[in-house]
């Protein structure tokens, strides 16, 4: 298994969030929906955090020749106000239903002019008449920084994503973002047009939803739009589009990079006093300090309820709200990558602005699932050196996660003294700076440790139940699953095709050796074996001798029964 996943925890050292189309707690057809315009909007984000200080308002911003918002660098801010640039002719393409029961939008108001245009950004309809007050909710677009292929690469941002609003499901209770891709140039988009093409946007639309379905933390696709009259120049003049998308967070890791190069202690502490209080919901929700000396499994289902206040542990284990909510994000993002290597999705680009503070799939650009099963794969042509294949995920996940770390180290290492009036205003006193190092490095280490054992703990959940068995047994990763995943690499075989057919196989198929045997064939392609597969009769017997120990664990956990 190692050869498959790389769990490198120490690599780049110096739950509850998975979004199914409504939650089983609401009976179908009980929810009360609204029109575009009627819903519940918000703006939690624009009202918690700093603005872009040269368009510090709605009205500002609003008032300001679209082009003379940027490109430029911003400082100081979370995001910049910014307004949806209109397009000429919009047509609306597609519509998820799983996203209007998300968002609590009536499906027959999708045909409203209101609708088209809001998905379209032709209109802003969180003001009334020509200008917004400065209370208004208005667009804005995000300021973050990244670290891409592993090196700086300064302010980033939305470049051409502008969230509109927030709005909550009154059923569900669940805030969303709502937010435009390809709605424009913004302050971040340097060197960019603010566009998006047709094609990749049909991607996003559709694997956004298609990882929501299989159950994989993913951002979510309401609407896709087309831009007919738009010619934007890529490898080739293509049309343009906009996806409507939407999420708990839009917040990335980069989030945190792009203060921390800068010194900018005062935002770093306000983004993470914001994700605390306002993104999950309260410091009590994070999870608790997992007792030292415990067995590893203790870290997979974790107590929680701890006052935002308390520390809990003492000395280098001392760990404060800052320690708790740095876990909570590892352990989120723990569980998604999980889903990523359990169904063979491969993102493609892993820079730490693609990484969700939320733990979600997060911003599609050459992802992929799986055909032939190739641990090196990777959809990103330009990753030469295979730094986001599909082996690597887990490790490069980590990665970032570190540089959080090194981002959110001065609170971590606090311990108690995170809210003393010193360190909030002035910083870490010389006669503690050691202490503080020395906690923060050991807390990004058990995280370390924390967020690998989460990682296995949700692989095998997800590899048992893919395989149709009820319960996990420790020799099952090495006897099933990597000896699974070495059959179908040597044999050069499909990942996902052969989980769909050994769900079709019915156990009276597979007693005898001969059976096994004939019904291996079902993993091969429609036209049988590569060339460097061997021979046929090799890769028979060694599904076959698969085929028993799977047949012997399914009875063990079903038994007998007719199938």
């Amino acid at each position: 298994m190692a050869s498959h996943i790389n769990t490198n925890a120490n690599n780049g050292h110096a739950n509850g969030h998975i979004d199914a189309a409504l939650s089983t707690a609401v009976p179908p057809g009980t929810q009360q929906t609204f029109a575009i315009r009627d819903l519940p909007k918000s703006s939690n984000f624009t009202s918690h955090l700093p603005p872009d200080a040269a368009f510090p308002t709605p009205s500002a911003s609003h008032s300001a020749p679209r082009q003379s918002l940027g490109p430029r660098l911003v400082k100081g801010a979370a995001y910049t106000f910014v307004r949806p640039e209109p397009i000429q002719n919009p047509e609306l393409l597609a519509v998820s239903p799983g996203a209007l029961a998300s968002l609590a939008i009536d499906p027959a108001s999708v045909s409203s002019a209101d609708f088209r245009d809001v998905v379209s950004g032709d209109k802003i309809i969180t003001f009334e008449g020509e200008k917004p007050a400065d209370e208004d909710i208005y667009p804005w677009a995000q300021c973050y920084g990244g670290y891409q292929f592993g090196q700086w690469a300064g302010q980033l941002g939305d470049g051409r994503a502008i969230s509109l609003f927030e709005t909550t499901n009154p059923s569900t209770k669940i805030r969303y973002e709502l937010q435009l891709k390809g709605a424009g140039r913004t302050p971040y988009s340097r060197f960019a047009d603010g566009k998006a093409v047709l094609r990749s946007s049909i991607r996003e639309f559709v694997v956004s939803e298609a990882l929501n379905a299989l159950g994989i933390p993913s951002t979510r696709a309401l609407s896709l739009t087309l831009a007919p009259d738009a010619q934007i120049r890529r490898e080739r003049t293509e049309p343009g589009a906009v996806v409507a998308r939407f999420a708990q967070s839009w917040l990335r890791i980069g989030t945190f990079d792009l203060p921390r190069a800068r010194g900018d202690r005062k935002l770093t502490r306000q983004l993470a006093e914001y994700v605390g209080e306002e993104v999950f919901n309260g410091w009590e929700s994070l999870p608790a300090k997992v007792p030292s000396g415990e067995p590893k499994d203790t870290a997979i289902e974790v107590e929680r309820g701890v006052a935002g206040k308390e520390c809990q542990g003492e000395g280098e284990e001392q760990e404060n709200r800052f320690a708790r909510l740095y876990r909570e994000i590892a352990r989120r993002n723990a569980k998604t990558v999980a889903a990523w290597q359990a169904y063979a999705f491969t993102n493609g680009v892993l820079n730490t602005d693609n990484t969700s503070i939320f733990g979600l799939s997060l911003d599609f650009g050459p992802f992929a699932f799986l055909d032939n099963f190739d641990p090196n794969y990777t959809p990103n042509h330009d990753d030469h050196m295979l730094r986001y294949s599909y082996r690597n995920q887990p490790s490069i996940i980590w990665w970032n996660l570190v540089r959080l770390g090194e981002a959110l180290g001065e609170l971590i290492g606090a311990g108690a003294r995170c809210d003393d009036e010193e360190f909030v205003n002035e910083g870490v006193r010389k006669d503690w700076a050691d202490e503080l190092v020395k906690r923060a490095e050991n807390i990004i280490d058990k995280t370390g440790e924390e967020y690998k054992t989460v990682f296995l703990a949700e692989y095998k959940r997800l590899m048992t139940g893919r395989l149709g068995l009820k319960t996990e047994r420790d020799s099952d990763f090495d006897a099933l699953f990597s000896e699974l995943l070495d059959t179908l690499q040597a044999l050069e075989l499909d990942f996902n095709h052969a989980f769909r057919r050994l769900s079709g196989l019915k156990m009276a198929e597979v007693v005898s050796e001969e059976q096994r045997k004939e019904v291996a064939g079902i993993l091969f392609h429609h036209e049988g074996l590569s060339g460097l597969a061997g021979s046929k009769g090799d890769a028979r017997a060694r599904i076959a001798t698969w085929l028993d120990r799977w047949r012997t664990r399914v009875i063990e956990d079903w038994g007998e029964g007719d199938d």
